[in-house]
């Protein structure tokens, strides 16, 4: 089972180089790249993001396509809701159950694309300090006053 799952990850990775990134020609890149994204599919499965969290109100970033009819006319409004409850709504219920469909796989890719940047994100800190704590290391006085050559 192993053996087949390392030929099929090698052909996307071939495929994937020929067509897309060639940086993917490097089997360790591929490797490092789909670990990464494994970790953030993972996190988005145990449904902890803080992107979500940290946005102002799920109704801005989810998608979905309610049929709820209102009307601010006080006087025809109530004429014209008639109208679209009872002839327009039956003309576009089929619209709605098939674009909800895709709304709702629109909203898992949604919530899988958070979870990869929030790992990416994540990545990008701890690389971040590294390079902070390297350059506080090299920074500290050398013995005799001088840096080593770069």
């Amino acid at each position: 089972m192993a053996d087949l799952q390392d030929r099929v990850r090698a052909q996307l990775r071939q495929r994937l180089a020929i067509s897309g990134s060639p940086e993917f020609s490097d089997a360790e890149i591929f490797d490092a790249v789909a670990r990464v994204f494994r970790r953030g599919l993972d996190a988005r499965d145990r449904g902890e993001l803080l992107l979500p969290a940290l946005l102002p109100d799920e109704d801005e970033w989810r998608v979905d396509a309610p049929l709820r009819f209102s009307t601010h006319r006080p006087i025809i409004g109530r004429a014209i809701l008639l109208l679209k409850t009872r002839v327009l709504l039956p003309l576009n219920r089929w619209l709605y159950e098939y674009t909800r469909e895709h709304f709702r796989r629109q909203h898992q890719v949604n919530l899988a694309l958070f979870a990869c940047l929030e790992t990416l994100a994540i990545e990008n800190a701890r690389l971040r300090q590294d390079v902070d704590a390297l350059r506080a290391t090299d920074a500290a006085p050398q013995s005799g006053g001088q840096r080593p050559p770069r």
